[in-house]
């Protein structure tokens, strides 16, 4: 008794944190639910493993989060198995045990990260893995054994939201302070401590060393992409890992899992090094499961490839590639398939001068990402159905998630450019009830319907949502047509530049790292970066002015 009064009298005082934000201190009140918070803050014996005094309100409340998605694991992890006995239902639970334990990382990292970015970030991935738990018994036709799980999963849900929106109410006055204080450069020039200097010119070269060679010839270390990535495993931990694959087909799922960081792997070309499967919904697969080549290690990079899903429209989803890997970059890579061909799942993530081919939400997920300089090409779809090119999938409108298209171009493919007329194409459709998707500066071709962006069921999320268009050209880009929607916005230069690589994905900071070229800034001239950076005032402007010039900044110059 004399300990719940305690935690109950510490309860009480980090309620009322000194923690200011917006000179307004942060307390349960501040919170999505603050019954939820309240109670969880006041009752566990979270107070008592932390030093009050010295602890912010925020660590106390995402360490009751930790404290709980441990709980939780533990619980999904000792389920009865004779309530999965349908063979559906059991590989969505495999999923979901899987993505409890990531959740548990993800929040523990977060709980030891001074970097705000990196706490929005992993936070926002642990919503995506608890939505996508229970997304796979959805579509696998058993929402009922979702009764099974723990009667906690409401309650974990809301904290997860309460911890993030703490976070992102310190990220805002952290943004706020920098800005007072001059603001920051969007081109860092130091690397990532992750990376060593001389992997900056890696993905440039025309021949790179490998640890590993996988050739289906017998020429390599292995014959088989697995073989070569468990034997990278191994290596893991050492510094940057390459494989070289070969040209050839492979025919293989491969999962890479978190704890393989910093690999690298390394193709003959899009079209020469083709990675293939068929794994879909239809039979059998979750969405999560279905895909032909998944990572989840920090670091990943890919170069000079493609992934492919050959299930066919038919088959609704089947994955090519999904990355839920942080610092993830995918560079002259082709991502080939029909519905939800490229997911991106979660954490940070850039494409750079790809190929995406599908037809149904077929660029889709909740990573914090941006695709820049890529060709995608809308298929022809099954009779009954429409194209859209993006589902984005943000739950939370806290996470610091999206999906941005810049300086791309939108295209038919040569399936459907002959019929197109007879498909209606839209840019994207709203997953989930704050999804964000935005497309800048990108040529839209004559297939785009007038409207530009589809419902996915009635008013679901029209008003919540953020879609938005900024300088785009093409047949396709006129938004005279557009959507009324209460989401839908065509931004200002001033506003569009928050969704860049250098202000969206933070990508100054460790994309140079990798050697893959980008434009940091929505600008196409190394002179106009330069002017920006002397001149801070002047960067929307410039930004503005650059849609009339073409090409991309040299990240060494």
């Amino acid at each position: 008794m004399e300990k719940l009064i305690f935690n109950c009298f510490i309860g009480c005082c980090l309620l009322y944190s000194l923690l200011p934000v917006h000179g307004k201190p942060l307390s349960c009140n501040e919170t999505p639910y603050p019954h939820v918070c309240k109670h969880y803050v006041v009752t566990t014996n979270t107070l008592s493993t932390l030093d009050a005094p010295s602890s912010s309100f925020h660590d106390v409340a995402l360490k009751v989060t930790v404290d709980q998605a441990m709980e939780l694991y533990k619980l999904v992890s000792n389920m009865d198995l004779n309530n999965f006995k349908d063979k559906r239902a059991k590989s969505a639970w495999e999923d979901c045990l899987e993505l409890y334990e990531d959740t548990l990382y993800q929040l523990k990292r977060s709980a030891n990260s001074n970097n705000l970015n990196d706490r929005l970030t992993w936070q926002s991935a642990s919503i995506a893995n608890h939505q996508t738990c229970q997304n796979g018994f959805t579509e696998l036709n058993v929402p009922s054994h979702l009764n099974y799980f723990p009667n906690m999963l409401s309650n974990f849900s809301k904290l997860l939201s309460n911890s993030l929106s703490l976070s992102k109410a310190m990220t805002l006055t952290s943004l706020s302070s920098t800005k007072q204080n001059g603001g920051r450069k969007l081109l860092s020039d130091g690397f990532p401590s992750w990376i060593s200097h001389s992997d900056r010119r890696l993905l440039q070269e025309t021949t790179s060393k490998a640890d590993v060679v996988v050739a289906q010839d017998g020429s390599g270390n292995y014959k088989t992409i697995s073989e070569g990535v468990a034997a990278a495993s191994k290596l893991s931990g050492k510094g940057r890992v390459v494989v070289h694959v070969k040209a050839g087909v492979y025919k293989e799922n491969i999962d890479i899992s978190r704890t393989v960081k910093n690999l690298m792997i390394i193709g003959d070309g899009m079209g020469a090094t083709i990675v293939t499967g068929s794994r879909n919904a239809q039979d059998g697969s979750t969405t999560f499961r279905s895909a032909t080549f998944a990572v989840s290690g920090d670091g990943f990079i890919a170069r000079d490839i493609t992934f492919e899903n050959t299930a066919g429209p038919q088959k609704h989803q089947a994955v090519a590639l999904r990355s839920g890997a942080d610092h993830s970059v995918f560079y002259r890579c082709s991502f080939k398939g029909y519905q939800d061909t490229l997911y991106v799942y979660a954490n940070r993530q850039f494409y750079r001068d790809c190929d995406v081919y599908g037809t149904v939400d077929f660029i889709f997920g909740d990573a914090v990402s941006v695709l820049q300089n890529c060709n995608i090409y809308v298929r022809k779809p099954m009779g009954n159905q429409q194209n859209t090119v993006t589902a984005q999938g943000r739950t939370d409108p806290n996470e610091n998630t999206g999906i941005i298209i810049h300086n791309c171009q939108i295209t038919a493919a040569g399936d459907l450019k002959a019929v197109q007329g007879s498909f209606r194409t839209y840019l994207g459709r709203p997953w989930q009830k704050y999804s964000r998707t935005v497309i800048m500066k990108s040529a839209l071709d004559g297939l785009i319907n007038p409207a530009g962006w589809s419902e996915w069921s009635g008013n679901f999320a029209l008003s919540t949502l953020y879609y938005g268009e900024h300088a785009n050209t093409g047949a396709g880009a006129g938004t005279g047509g557009r959507v009324n929607w209460g989401g839908f916005r065509v931004l200002s230069s001033t506003e569009a530049v928050k969704f860049t690589v250098g202000e969206f994905l933070a990508g100054g900071s460790w994309i140079p790292g990798s050697g893959v070229p980008f434009d940091a800034e929505g600008t196409q001239n190394a002179v106009l970066q330069v002017v920006g950076f002397v001149f801070p005032c002047l960067k929307d402007t410039l930004f503005l002015l650059s849609t009339e010039l073409q090409g991309s900044i040299d990240p060494y110059p």
